[in-house]
């Protein structure tokens, strides 16, 4: 695999008759954000556990730097900085005082900690809050700057491999902004960077490749545009439909070129030409004249159509349909 930071080859962990990860491999390498993408329960966090040795794989390999996480997990933690999916226990803490002594823990000295608690304060929107205590059933600080000091916590000291496990979670929109910028900053710095995230939109904007994965297994991996499979004279025709979810391309056929069709819930979400698009606007603003469907929108074609497709929620078409004739 190269120089990766990260390497997991042919990963296997199963609990009794339930296969967690099945033959997982990625890798992260020094200066790239890699999101792990999956719905719930898809395997994200028990292969994060499997990274930083807080579950042992039942086969295959694992490496950080030149240390073999699976013989060796403390060895191999010495290159990690890791957010869990939980929060962070700061009860009796101020987001500064936690900071600090994260980035003690990982051996700054304490002007450093200090600076590095001020710095990101500043780089997350924290000021108001880094001197108010946490208190106990969740008192004092909100569960979104609980969330971003947990961040802070684990980008205060550089470390060689950043692994952030839902790292948006409970933060609001202004904010994740900022986090995500953060985020993208520490691979420009040289560190690896693997964000597990279910955040479609969110990873697409910021990540350099990302991994896919349903049921265990890796079902795809690539830069978000290799994924996307898509020319870029593509759209996205989006229908949104009536409670009684029935998509009017069941029984009838579309006057464009459908080159996927995925249906989400409420959603049937078509992919056209961008030379089609005046005849998909007709089209669909018929629809929603005749009552068929509630709205519609036509925008650039996303990552959200084929995450949808290779998780198997939802029924997907690839084959081009034809255009009918009117």
């Amino acid at each position: 695999m190269g120089n990766a930071i990260l390497e997991v080859e042919h990963l296997r962990r199963r609990f009794g008759a339930v296969v967690a990860n099945d033959d997982v491999t990625l890798e992260v390498r020094p200066g790239d954000v890699v999101g792990l993408l999956g719905h719930n329960g898809a395997g994200k966090t028990t292969l994060v556990n499997q990274l930083v040795g807080l579950l042992k794989p039942d086969s295959g390999t694992i490496r950080v730097g030149d240390a073999d996480a699976v013989a060796d997990p403390a060895a191999a933690r010495r290159h990690v900085a890791l957010q869990p999916q939980a929060q962070a226990p700061i009860d009796g803490l101020t987001p500064r005082r936690a900071i600090e002594l994260a980035g003690r823990i990982r051996g700054l000295s304490a002007r450093d900690a200090r600076a590095a608690a001020t710095a990101l304060a500043d780089e997350l929107d924290l000021g108001p809050w880094l001197d108010r205590r946490a208190l106990p059933e969740g008192g004092g600080l909100s569960g979104g700057i609980r969330r971003l000091t947990s961040f802070a916590m684990a980008v205060a000291a550089p470390m060689p491999l950043l692994v952030l496990d839902e790292p948006t979670n409970d933060i609001d929109a202004a904010r994740r902004r900022l986090l995500w910028d953060a985020v993208r900053r520490r691979g420009e710095e040289g560190s690896g960077v693997l964000v597990v995230t279910h955040n479609v939109a969110e990873a697409e904007r910021v990540v350099d490749d990302l991994v896919i994965l349903h049921h265990g297994r890796v079902v795809a991996s690539g830069s978000p545009a290799r994924l996307r499979g898509t020319q870029d004279s593509d759209l996205r025709l989006d229908l949104q439909l009536q409670p009684d979810g029935q998509d009017p391309t069941d029984d009838m056929a579309a006057p464009v070129v459908i080159r996927r069709h995925v249906r989400a819930g409420r959603r049937a979400l078509l992919t056209v030409a961008t030379d089609q698009a005046s005849a998909a606007v007709t089209w669909a603003t018929s629809l929603r004249d005749q009552g068929r469907i509630d709205g519609f929108a036509l925008g650039p074609v996303t990552l959200e159509d084929t995450y949808l497709a290779l998780t198997g929620d939802a029924r997907t078409e690839s084959t081009e349909k034809e255009p009918a004739h009117v």
